[in-house]
């Protein structure tokens, strides 16, 4: 009863607040203030949404707009990313580039008269020009850089090899590139050799200290042999020419070589300042390999461009992280989401909070961990990203929007939006109106991401891969209107009411594992190799409180004769670590006929628990598959086991 007399109370209250200012108006400003009021009625949710995001957005499109402002400057003056570089070298020679953790620092004199010598090399001994392809093999180093830097100084295109790669893999990354020639370096001759009898013999070997075998040129010795000066370049390299090769996993199985021109570099070394609000002070710490885009194209651009120095380091370490940021004064890191588990991971340091990184910025932090990370090291903001390396939509988390991968901004039309969330089916398929266009999703709907296509927008054009028949296969055409068309993400995202999008799924049959994608199709053909042509299906499956989906097969073994420790040794000769399952489930059939894919998503659903399913389930420990147990399934739930 006394809360209805408050009510009342507050009733009164209001309406003679309301009086007292009518009295003051006019007539016509009455008559016009009831005139909107069913206006405002009718439209209050979207008002409110406009006005609550209204920050964020001005943020964004100012960011946003500055930055295609100076991208298509670069693209009027048919910039590269070589001839950028050059001039930022003639400015401030003496000024650190790289700085490589526990080595030594880079400036840019010294990256630009190597490059200058890798060019010259290549000129000499494999007549290289605009267009050609070098495949670059190395692990993180400074020498990275300025090696695919000299090939892009005559117009050369680098193919960055993962160097986890062995084997197959590695020969099948070579092979689709149609390079002249590779450069490694002396750690990885190794993997070279296992190969080396299967290459073509045209193929040019370069490599980088250490002793070379016989056929293999001493690529340190040969640059010593040249001077420092810029190489002699007849046909010049443009701003739209291919820069570089960067392989992705994708469904048909090995990794596939996505085009990345200068223009796209470019644009990523706009997005990067631009959006996270980069100063010439800041220094960024880059752990993440440097044959990936975020490590190779984020944590190089900037420096590279702007003289935003970078600081590398070979592999990464969760002791040494804050340590190293420490040390060398860095204020921007980059990470991937199973590296902020491992540092969650590490015992609590006063380094913690010591350091001075205002942003943090990378892809794949989960909801769960991402509050634990601000309020444990202290990093005032965190830049969520999301995209992918051959296709065109790529979107920021640029107010700390906690679990939020980026946003769709409210102050501009949704059909001027350049991407969008459709409706698929239970298999990830895009579903279509009774017009026979896509359907764009409603807030909180899930649905697959998609990035329109507008050739001659740096921002929305699409370059696809090397293979042309794999670059249509990310294409969907009569999208919203007739003639249109979208690079098809294979993610399912989600769209709160304030715009704010969040990662739901991947679609397809990859799976993304210690930061890698993985195809489910590779793995397979290794396991149907190693079986002895038995039938198999690889799938990814969620572990909680950890980032992406482990991998798992099923494998068909009715008289339970497989030899578990022979298939571990075979599948580590065939996949790079991350690509091997960590679990199988042995099984006396399995269906492979019209519901494959319905099979599949049964068998991902079901995951690994002994307690749910009653086929032999076992786990990759060391260089053995072990049996699951009830106690051993909830070790590896509750963080108890290294995976």
């Amino acid at each position: 009863m006394d809360a209805i007399l408050a009510a009342l109370v507050a009733l009164m209250a209001l309406a003679a607040a309301m009086a007292a200012v009518l009295s003051t108006l006019s007539k016509a400003a009455i008559f016009a203030l009831l005139a909107v009021a069913p206006c405002l009625y009718r439209y209050r949710k979207r008002i409110y949404v406009i006005i609550k995001t209204l920050p964020r957005d001005l943020k964004f499109l100012w960011r946003y707009t500055n930055g295609i402002i100076r991208s298509k400057r670069w693209g009027r003056q048919n910039a590269t990313v070589a001839e950028l570089f050059t001039q930022r070298a003639l400015r401030c020679p003496d000024a650190p580039c790289f700085i490589v953790v526990d080595d030594r620092t880079w400036t840019f004199k010294q990256m630009a008269e190597k490059s200058n010598q890798v060019a010259r090399v290549m000129q000499e001994h494999v007549g290289l020009k605009r267009g050609d392809v070098v495949c670059v093999f190395m692990p993180n180093c400074g020498e990275y850089v300025w090696s695919w830097l000299g090939m892009a100084k005559v117009g050369a295109v680098s193919a960055l090899i993962n160097s986890n790669l062995r084997h197959k893999p590695l020969l099948h990354c070579i092979q689709v590139a149609k390079a002249k020639a590779i450069i490694f370096s002396d750690s990885l001759a190794g993997a070279i050799d296992e190969v080396r009898d299967q290459l073509p013999a045209e193929l040019k070997l370069f490599q980088l200290y250490g002793e070379c075998g016989a056929g293999v040129i001493d690529f340190g010795a040969e640059m010593e042999k040249h001077p420092p000066e810029y190489p002699v370049v007849v046909d010049k390299p443009q701003y739209k020419d291919t820069l570089l090769y960067i392989y992705t996993s994708g469904t048909t199985g090995m990794p596939k070589a996505a085009v990345l021109p200068n223009s796209k570099y470019l644009l990523v070394v706009v997005a990067t300042v631009h959006m996270l609000g980069l100063r010439s002070s800041d220094r960024l710490y880059n752990p993440l390999p440097l044959y990936h885009t975020a490590g190779g194209l984020v944590g190089t651009g900037a420096a590279l461009v702007d003289g935003i120095p970078s600081v590398l380091r070979a592999k990464f370490s969760g002791s040494n992280y804050w340590t190293d940021c420490i040390k060398y004064q860095c204020t921007v890191a980059q990470y991937i989401g199973e590296m902020c588990r491992y540092l969650l991971a590490q015992p609590p340091r006063p380094t913690d909070s010591q350091h001075r990184v205002r942003i943090m910025v990378g892809n794949g932090m989960r909801p769960a961990i991402w509050q634990q990370m601000v309020d444990r090291f202290k990093v005032p903001q965190i830049n969520e990203i999301y995209g992918a390396t051959e296709g065109n939509a790529n979107i920021i988390n640029v107010d700390n929007k906690v679990g939020a991968v980026g946003f769709l901004p409210q102050l501009v039309p949704t059909f001027l939006h350049p991407i969008a969330l459709v409706r698929t089916d239970e298999q990830g398929q895009l579903m279509r109106g009774p017009d026979g266009y896509c359907v764009r999703c409603q807030p909180n709907e899930p649905g697959m991401f998609i990035g329109l296509i507008a050739q001659g927008n740096a921002s929305r054009e699409y370059y696809g891969y090397v293979d042309k028949s794999d670059s249509n296969k990310k294409l969907v055409r009569d999208v919203f209107c007739a003639g249109d068309a979208a690079f098809v993400s294979g993610d399912i995202l989600v769209a709160d009411e304030l715009g704010y999008l969040y990662f739901r799924d991947r679609t397809g049959d990859t799976y993304k594992w210690k930061g890698e994608n993985v195809a489910t199709a590779e793995v397979e053909d290794a396991l149907i190799a190693a079986l002895a042509r038995r039938d198999c299906v690889v799938y990814g499956v969620s572990i909680p409180q950890t980032e992406g989906r482990a991998g798992m097969a099923a494998i068909a073994d009715p008289e339970r004769s497989l030899d578990l420790g022979k298939l571990a040794r075979d599948l580590d000769l065939s996949l790079p670590s991350y690509a091997r399952p960590l679990f199988l489930r042995i099984m006396n059939d399995i269906e492979i006929t019209g519901t494959f894919k319905l099979k599949k998503l049964q068998y991902q659903k079901e995951g690994f628990d002994p307690d749910v399913i009653k086929d032999p389930l076992y786990f990759r420990a060391g260089a053995d598959f072990v049996p699951i147990t009830s106690q051993l399934f909830n070790d590896i739930c509750n963080g108890r086991v290294k995976l």
